[in-house]
């Protein structure tokens, strides 16, 4: 859901222009006025991408840290059942 929240960030910043906004901060004084440099939309563009790779990272964290723990408890759910394992 986040992912996808940060990917309409650049279509609300275009409406917002359409509209006769600011585009967010992007062009202060409109799209009639607007005299950012061409490095304003590259920028958006990679902060985007550092966004949506960081939010891939915690994803992936996060997954990996809840099968650690579901991995425990059935480790414990078969020694409390079936008792410890067998020493050879």
């Amino acid at each position: 859901m986040a992912a996808m929240m940060l990917a309409v960030v650049p279509l609300a910043v275009l409406v917002d222009l359409s509209s006769g906004g600011t585009g967010y901060g992007l062009c202060p004084r409109g799209l009639a006025g607007c005299d950012t440099p061409y490095t304003a939309g590259p920028e958006l563009a990679v902060i985007l991408g550092v966004g949506l790779f960081a939010l891939a990272g915690g994803v992936r964290f996060i997954s990996r840290v809840i099968r650690r723990i579901e991995r425990h408890r059935q480790i414990e759910e078969a020694t409390s059942a079936y008792g410890p394992a067998p020493s050879e």
